[in-house]
């Protein structure tokens, strides 16, 4: 089965920094813009959880359709 993820940097301003999209799944252009709305639409569920705990790595904070939204937030709260 292909697949594909979506890897980005988001500083404090919501701002990505870095984006990439790894596996093996075939590129498509719909399939970028898809991730970017995901990420954007997942930030402010991110950002209320960031601040109301000390973990650093939240789990499962979206979902949409198939794909999961999972973050990594830095001490200085780039996401």
């Amino acid at each position: 089965m292909a697949s594909t993820a979506c890897f980005a940097i988001v500083s404090k301003n919501d701002i990505p920094i870095y984006e990439a999209e790894v596996g093996s799944a075939p590129k498509k252009e719909d399939l970028a813009y898809q991730h970017q709305f995901i990420l954007h639409a997942a930030l402010d569920v991110v950002q209320d959880l960031a601040w109301s705990t000390n973990a650093m790595f939240l789990k499962s904070v979206d979902r949409f359709n198939d794909l999961v939204v999972s973050v990594y937030v830095t001490a200085g709260h780039i996401l």
